[in-house]
């Protein structure tokens, strides 16, 4: 059996890494006695699988996380919301279990499967408003990036699927201390992961062109993650449409 889990990170836990995060995960799954499966080989691993990977100094409100579960007798006694609450009791402050769901084994992982994310972010520059309006007119949006030490110019304008300030209904999602805490003007964007997916910051060296983007990027969260069922983009988790954000 494996299901899939949502969790948040918010706070200051944010300045934790990826590879922090994934040891706690290890502890908290331990501590709470979850029957997780293991891998076979010379070093046996816990059977978990993470979603996309969150930069660190960046906030969300669903990271994702697969879990295998041991194939006993008792793992169909446990149900799922025992699951999550047993996890949450052991998280430390900052990081909650947010929803939790049983996948096929044959499901893809939330790396694979995960076409879209949902940002969130407070952007400090002048002309920032008229920046969104120049993106979203042109037709053509060229950033310098590296990646794995290569440095390239690509062009990104097919991955901004969504790009403006963010809407009443997605302002009434966020926690109420978040906006109060994000200089500047707040923005939303949905960006691609597929391929060479964009990154926040480079959105920002988008929208102030030659900059340092964490001199201007005051707060980045991420409050979605998207797949693709029948040509629709549905929620990861739920697999509510996302009908007021429809891919180009």
């Amino acid at each position: 059996m494996k299901v899939r889990l949502s969790y948040s990170k918010l706070g200051k836990i944010r300045f934790t890494g990826h590879r922090d995060v994934a040891r706690i995960w290890e502890r908290s799954l331990r501590k709470a006695a979850i029957p997780v499966a293991v891998s076979t080989g010379f070093t046996p691993r816990l059977r978990v699988a993470f979603g996309l990977g969150l930069p660190t100094g960046a906030e969300s409100l669903v990271e994702l996380l697969d879990i295998t579960l041991a194939d006993d007798s008792d793992v169909g006694s446990i149900e799922l919301d025992e699951i999550a609450r047993r996890l949450d009791t052991t998280l430390p402050v900052g990081m909650a279990v947010t929803g939790i769901r049983e996948c096929a084994l044959s499901e893809a992982s939330a790396q694979e499967d995960v076409v879209a994310t949902t940002w969130v972010m407070g952007v400090e520059a002048p002309g920032i408003v008229d920046q969104i309006d120049r993106i979203n007119q042109s037709t053509e949006v060229w950033v310098e990036r590296e990646r794995k030490g290569e440095k390239r110019r690509d062009d990104i304008r097919a991955g901004i699927l969504h790009l403006g300030l963010i809407a009443p209904e997605q302002s009434e999602v966020l926690p109420s201390w978040w906006l109060g805490e994000s200089r500047g003007v707040v923005i939303e964007a949905v960006l691609t992961t597929a391929g060479r997916g964009i990154r926040p910051t480079e959105l920002v060296q988008a929208l102030v062109p030659g900059c340092e983007p964490w001199n201007h990027l005051t707060r980045v969260l991420r409050i979605n993650q998207w797949i693709e069922r029948d040509g629709e983009r549905v929620d990861v988790l739920s697999a509510r449409p996302a009908h007021s954000q429809v891919c180009p």
